[in-house]
């Protein structure tokens, strides 16, 4: 009986006037508002990883260069796209990689990067960014496609196979030796291990 009374009560609930509107009609917006919100949201993020919206910016610079590599053209016909590398899979770091990357768009916007010669003058800023980026997770986008576990050695020339092996015996991350490896490298003069 108790049941009851409290099935009922929330149903009455549902149905009845608040001050205007009742409480079923309520949820009912809100549900609506809620899915037109998901898809909306949905929408914008599969865009904003979309080829065709990197490229929109990145005509005369990145795109290019990135045309000019095996993660575009090989033999097995697997392309990577700009969001393969430069976006997290998963919702939390991808949704932080997001407000970053809205500074990026920012300085597109603005001015500061928006022909070739003014991306080359920021281009080592830009990558160090990048590759501090990948080494602070691990080079976690690279280990989406590539797996230690799946790498035939063997397969490999004497040189990469010991920089593998001595990689996954130390912990090196994929970003410490593969810089350059989608875009053309910047004046490296400085930097660790290149100089």
């Amino acid at each position: 009986m108790a049941k009851e009374s409290l099935i009922k009560r929330c149903w009455t609930l549902l149905r009845s006037p608040s001050s205007k509107i009742s409480m079923g009609v309520l949820l009912a917006f809100g549900f609506v508002a809620a899915l037109v919100f998901q898809g909306t949201f949905t929408a914008v993020l599969d865009y904003t990883n979309s080829m065709e919206f990197c490229v929109s910016c990145h005509t005369d610079d990145a795109y290019p260069e990135f045309q000019a590599t095996a993660h575009y053209s090989n033999a097995s016909g697997v392309q990577a796209d700009c969001a393969s590398c430069h976006m997290p899979a998963d919702f939390g770091p991808g949704m932080l990689r997001k407000v970053q990357a809205s500074k990026e768009v920012w300085a597109h916007l603005t001015g500061k990067v928006d022909t070739p010669e003014k991306f080359n003058a920021h281009r080592r800023t830009m990558a160090e960014r990048e590759w501090d980026r990948m080494m602070a997770n691990d080079s976690r986008e690279c280990r989406a496609c590539h797996t230690e576990s799946a790498m035939d050695l063997s397969l490999q020339s004497l040189v990469a196979q010991d920089a593998h092996t001595r990689a996954q015996e130390t912990g090196e991350t994929c970003i410490e030796c593969h810089k350059g490896i989608a875009h053309e490298l910047p004046n490296m003069s400085g930097v660790p291990g290149w100089d």
